[in-house]
């Protein structure tokens, strides 16, 4: 008896999609890897390496992404595939950086779930809110205790999981229609106080004025691996989100304006969240290079000294990440699911999202566990002989698999086979940026991708390549 045919998903509406893509750039890579690399990289000088990265490079491999997936009608795997079959083994690459991400990311967005009810107790003045403990002691506290940990990056998993089985429309699509206009309008809220605080135009200073000390020597090598590696990141480049996205959209969606939004929005929200923490860091007298700790420890402490508004505030901002977080996360584990998905539709099974969610989620859970217990390095054996299992988990994605699958991408639809996408957003757009597209993906692009390889294994292995 022949399988019953079951038709492939696709977005309910173009704002819809917009909204989810939005979505899926918009997370911890703004709320957190934003501001704390910006801080650690020269502030102006981070950011304007930024946006030439997000120009040149983000612009071009969004286009290339979404138009592979359209064009393909398949998800990560199965759109290289489709291409040629010796392309395959980049598919793979971009299916594997997920997994890695959603290791440590559930892991990140626990902490932001437990920070938003601890900011909850205080406010209700609770036993389980932080008490006033100052903000390095709370987070040491807490990274110390792993079954705490490993239960919020259990319900922070289960939450993303949940949504992305109900369904590509009546799930991820319906979440982020209500999850992105709550995010901006909260985000707007903390920047109204944060910049109004005293001291925060040094803040601002740090954010809007020129300094390009950080480029001195091999300097700027360093910066632009910061920088780089924060536009793959943040708006979800090289691992395979934008290509399977991209192969939900209709036909008649116009690819190169989503590749326009979808940065735009990415950036601006990424700007947001400099004024909102920034200036507020600078205000309470905490240091702006605060590194990782500073969504954690350094805006607690500044929490803390906002005396009575501190809890309320404390609630809207980490309330917001938490929003941000789960809309990349979703897109993250469908980014995982989706060739499985498009696998099981071709060979009749139907479409198995549900089990799919449930089962590679709880994969990752596993994997976020190994994050919760290892407690940032003090209890596991590190991985490679010298990480955490934290930063393990980043190295291989964000440091090895994004821009390697990047850099390939660029050569194979930059060099190789140059016409096959344009073709592809000329339907439903008029392409005008056609030119400027194919020079940067045939000449800046490779280039940029190339030197944030080097400058991500000079990260973290401490290589002197350059």
């Amino acid at each position: 008896m022949p399988k019953k045919e079951v038709k492939r998903e696709s977005w309910g509406s173009s704002m819809g999609f917009m909204l989810a893509a939005i979505g899926s750039a918009v997370g911890l890579g703004n709320m957190w890897g934003f501001p704390y690399k910006l801080g650690m990289n020269g502030g102006f000088a981070f950011l304007i390496l930024y946006l030439l990265l997000a120009v040149f490079a983000g612009y071009v491999l969004i286009m290339t992404e979404l138009s592979l997936g359209r064009k393909t009608h398949s998800s990560i795997i199965l759109a290289y595939r489709e291409v040629s079959k010796k392309y395959t083994i980049v598919g793979w690459f971009g299916a594997l950086a997920p997994f890695f991400i959603l290791g440590f990311y559930s892991y990140l967005g626990g902490y932001c779930l437990k920070y938003t009810i601890a900011n909850l107790g205080d406010l209700f003045g609770a036993s389980w809110g932080v008490n006033g403990v100052s903000g390095p002691e709370y987070f040491a506290r807490l990274s110390a205790d792993q079954t705490q940990s490993a239960i919020y990056t259990a319900i922070f998993l289960v939450l993303t999981i949940i949504v992305v089985a109900r369904g590509l429309s009546e799930g991820i699509e319906k979440f982020n229609k209500v999850a992105m206009p709550a995010l901006f309008v909260m985000l707007l809220v903390i920047i109204i106080r944060s910049v109004t605080l005293p001291g925060a135009s040094a803040g601002l200073s740090f954010l809007f004025k020129p300094n390009f000390e950080v480029f001195k020597g091999t300097g700027w090598i360093t910066v632009l691996a910061a920088a780089g590696g924060q536009v793959f990141f943040s708006l979800s480049l090289g691992m395979g989100i934008l290509v399977t996205y991209g192969s939900y959209m209709k036909k008649d969606q116009n690819i190169e304006k989503s590749s326009l939004v979808i940065p735009f929005a990415d950036t601006v929200i990424a700007l947001m969240a400099g004024l909102a923490i920034m200036p507020a860091v600078f205000a309470s007298g905490q240091s702006p290079q605060g590194g990782a700790g500073l969504l954690y420890m350094t805006l607690q402490t500044v929490f803390n000294g906002m005396g009575k508004l501190g809890p309320i505030f404390g609630v809207l901002f980490y309330g917001l990440v938490v929003i941000a977080a789960i809309t990349s996360s979703m897109s993250v584990l469908e980014a995982i699911i989706g060739s499985f998905i498009d696998y099981g539709l071709k060979k009749g099974y139907g479409n198995q999202r549900k089990k799919l969610a449930w089962g590679f989620g709880l994969v990752c859970l596993c994997m976020g566990l190994l994050v919760a217990y290892d407690g940032l390095g003090k209890y596991l054996p590190p991985m490679f002989g010298k990480f955490s299992w934290l930063d393990g988990f980043d190295l291989l994605a964000e440091g090895v698999l994004m821009p390697i699958g990047a850099f390939i991408t660029t050569i194979i639809f930059g060099w190789i086979h140059p016409d096959m996408l344009p073709e592809e957003v000329h339907i439903g757009s008029e392409f005008k940026s056609e030119k400027f597209y194919r020079f940067c993906l045939k000449w800046v692009a490779p280039v940029f991708t190339f030197f944030i390889l080097i400058g991500q294994l000079n990260t973290f292995f401490g290589l002197k390549l350059f």
